[in-house]
């Protein structure tokens, strides 16, 4: 028979992975200025947790269980930067419609900043495509930490370093309830959370590969696991979000217990679950344009023209707009974009992105934020572009296979 013994499912704190090595060797450090700045840490004021910026630099990204409601008082982003540490306040917050506590499903939140979040802090895009399975992946968060040996050990870290693992998302965790004699305290979904096991090289220890013969025995010194509370946390594919870490369990098969120690704690022989993306990205693409301060609603709207500004960043905006007739109704059309420096320069004058734009059922127009970085350094006028290629779905007019839209830069501080 086979049963799932224990899980864990706090929101009352937030911890760092238990790793293979110690904290104190270095390896695991996401210290500032290595490519996870925008990894933040959530504070309620008792208690934390984590979550990813996106790419708009006005929105985070987290699980619902983190929050106890969408009341912003004493809710703040804290980035920690190469400049040190910024804290920003929230100002609204959106838990997933559907998020069911009880079985951890749809287990998303989005929270606002009241200001533009730090230049320097990395911005991430989704990770679009359903075939996370068998992927290895990069995890971020902020708290306790651990080995393998010894599972979470608390007050460790305690909040105060941001640290990354690897591991590889090897099922569905809705696949656990179709295993002949699973008795499950909770129901995952059909594609709503990926899981992964920590592996020490033991095929004694090696959960998936004993409790449903998905056999794998790890990345070596990089595999990781979450600890109990790493709630919130993004989990990347190839730069992307894919998983928003959400709990940790135990599994036994027929008396069989893969787990090092007799503890859920986090130790070798435990898995995680993270909240599929994928399968998230219309409510979290929607909930993004709803709230783009000042976005266009027609194409006389766009404004082709955008000040500059002092500090921080305004938004461009770009809008994409199909003009046909969809084949399926509940057809996803798509195309792809990149900016592209003319005069201005990404980095100093703009924050380039690039990524896949999609146009969901009932949706025939959406725009593209591009930030605009503001200063005091008086310069003339300066010109971006932004590039639209790979239509799905569609076609551009006259068999064009790239389209180009150009935004000017106006200086406000005085070029003579």
């Amino acid at each position: 028979m086979r049963r799932v013994e224990q899980r864990v499912h706090t929101r009352r704190s937030q911890s760092m992975p238990t790793t293979v090595n110690p904290l104190g060797d270095g390896q695991n450090s996401a210290r500032p200025g290595r490519g996870f700045d925008g990894v933040v840490r959530i504070s309620t004021g008792s208690t934390y947790g984590t979550g990813v910026l996106l790419f708009d630099g006005r929105a985070v990204l987290t699980v619902a269980h983190v929050l106890s409601d969408t009341n912003t008082t004493g809710l703040s982003v804290a980035f920690d930067i190469l400049a040190g540490t910024q804290s920003i306040k929230v100002s609204r917050i959106a838990l997933h419609p559907d998020y069911d506590r009880v079985n951890s499903n749809r287990d998303l939140a989005l929270l606002w900043l009241s200001e533009p979040a730090p230049i320097s802090a990395e911005r991430y895009d989704l990770y679009r495509n359903n075939d996370e399975i068998g992927k290895i992946f990069t995890f971020i968060g902020y708290g306790e930490t651990g080995t393998g040996d010894t599972g979470a050990l608390p007050r460790l870290n305690s909040g105060n370093s941001r640290l990354k693992a690897e591991n590889r998302f090897e099922a569905d965790a809705a696949a656990l309830t179709t295993e002949p004699g699973v008795s499950m305290p909770w129901r995952p979904i059909l594609g709503d959370q990926l899981i992964a096991d920590f592996d020490n090289g033991q095929i004694r220890n090696d959960a998936l590969g004993q409790i449903m013969g998905i056999s794998g025995l790890g990345l070596g010194d990089q595999e990781g696991m979450l600890a109990s509370g790493d709630s919130g946390g993004p989990a990347f594919i190839s730069g992307d979000i894919a998983g928003i870490a959400s709990y940790n369990a135990r599994l036994s098969k027929n008396g069989l217990n893969p787990d090092i120690d007799v503890f859920l704690n986090s130790s070798y022989g435990e898995l995680g679950a993270w909240t599929r993306v994928s399968s998230h990205q219309q409510w979290i693409d929607q909930q993004l344009r709803s709230n783009l301060p000042n976005a266009p609603t027609t194409p006389a709207e766009v404004r082709q023209v955008i000040t500059e500004g002092n500090d921080g960043t305004s938004l461009a905006y770009f809008m994409v707009s199909f003009n046909g007739m969809r084949e399926d109704p509940d057809e996803i059309l798509s195309v792809d974009f990149a900016t592209r420096d003319g005069t201005a320069m990404a980095g100093s004058d703009y924050l380039a992105v690039d990524g896949t734009l999609n146009l969901y059922p009932n949706e025939n127009q959406a725009v593209i934020a591009v930030e605009v970085i503001g200063d005091l350094v008086a310069e003339p006028d300066e010109t971006f572009h932004l590039d639209i290629t790979n239509p799905i779905g569609g076609a551009f007019p006259g068999g064009a296979i790239i389209l180009t839209a150009t935004r000017t830069i106006v200086d406000d501080d005085g070029w003579v």
